[in-house]
């Protein structure tokens, strides 16, 4: 990634944008406890998927493109979310990755974007480098609650900044953009499976994938369960990458969805199952379904699992 631009600062380009574009998106800026900005873009606002789109690039620190186009699900239409990014681990693990639970008395949000980078205090960081000091913080918050006084602390605590330099981007799982960011993760997903399976992420120099975007579902519990599903049973992802093949043979069977024991039932019943804890659930499930490897200094590529459309009409339409 050129240094001239921390993560932070590259995402921090498309505030002015999405202030600019607020109405024709949906979105609603927000003025936060504390002096925070923040944007609306499915709690209360309408959003959609030019928002989710717009939510997506922020969660990638503007390090990649995001789309969609039009696509069907046993005769169903169902968008595709198309993502790609020349800087995949820096714009996927670096920022969009969910990994930050904020937490602070009764509010819970799951954070992802270059806030996280800012932070730095996921142990992954230590693997891929892309910690960062900066002068602002953008976040993005799964969430149906606005954040509180209590919060906006919180995360000024964490970061090293005052109230006024955090922009929050907030969403329920549950909404046209919200529903569009995760689904928009199949090549992050790709690259953390990777990341357990001890792959040297640093071997991949392009990223690219699709999955297909689930109607938006009548609570928070049952879109996680339709999201993870477009990503496990349809997301498709292909990854240029440098050095030997044989490790690719070698790491390419385990790296699917259907390479975990808990593959083959729609989400919300894997969840329910676990009693609703992620933490429970083999780690090594949250992958996409089918996955290729590009290897561009020998010109091969290998392509493993398979999209499961019987389960992704099962879980969409049923």
């Amino acid at each position: 990634m050129p240094a001239s631009l921390s993560l932070n600062h590259r995402a921090y380009q498309l505030v002015s944008e999405v202030t600019h574009y607020a109405e024709g998106l949906g979105v609603k800026p927000l003025e936060l406890p504390r002096g925070a900005r923040g944007f609306d873009f499915g709690i209360q606002a309408q959003g959609g998927l030019s928002a989710g789109a717009w939510l997506a690039r922020v969660c990638l620190a503007n390090l990649g493109t995001v789309g969609w186009k039009e696509h069907a699900v046993s005769g169903t239409s169902c968008p595709l979310v198309c993502v790609r990014s020349e800087y995949p681990v820096q714009a996927c693990m670096g920022s969009q990755y969910a990994g930050w639970q904020i937490a602070s008395g009764k509010y819970f949000a799951i954070g992802s974007g270059p806030m996280r980078a800012l932070y730095g205090a996921e142990p992954l960081f230590d693997v891929i480098g892309c910690r960062e000091k900066c002068d602002v913080a953008l976040g993005v918050l799964e969430t149906r609650q606005f954040p509180s006084a209590e919060v906006v602390d919180y995360l000024a605590d964490k970061l090293h900044l005052p109230p006024q330099k955090i922009y929050l981007f907030l969403a329920p799982t549950a909404s046209m953009a919200g529903g569009f960011q995760v689904v928009a993760r199949s090549v992050e997903t790709a690259l953390h499976k990777l990341l357990e399976l001890g792959f040297d992420l640093h071997r991949v120099v392009c990223g690219e994938g699709s999955a297909p975007m689930p109607p938006v579902a009548k609570d928070d519990l049952a879109a996680i369960g339709r999201t993870n599903d477009a990503i496990l049973y349809g997301a498709s992802v292909k990854l240029r990458v440098r050095g030997d093949d044989a490790s690719l043979e070698t790491i390419g069977p385990k790296t699917p969805s259907s390479a975990s024991p808990d593959y083959g039932d729609p989400f919300s019943e894997i969840f329910k199952r676990y009693n609703h804890d992620f933490y429970k659930i083999d780690k090594l499930l949250f992958s996409p379904a089918e996955i290729t490897f590009e290897n561009v200094d020998t010109g091969r590529s290998f392509q493993f699992g398979s999209r499961n459309i019987a389960l992704l009409e099962r879980s969409f339409f049923q």
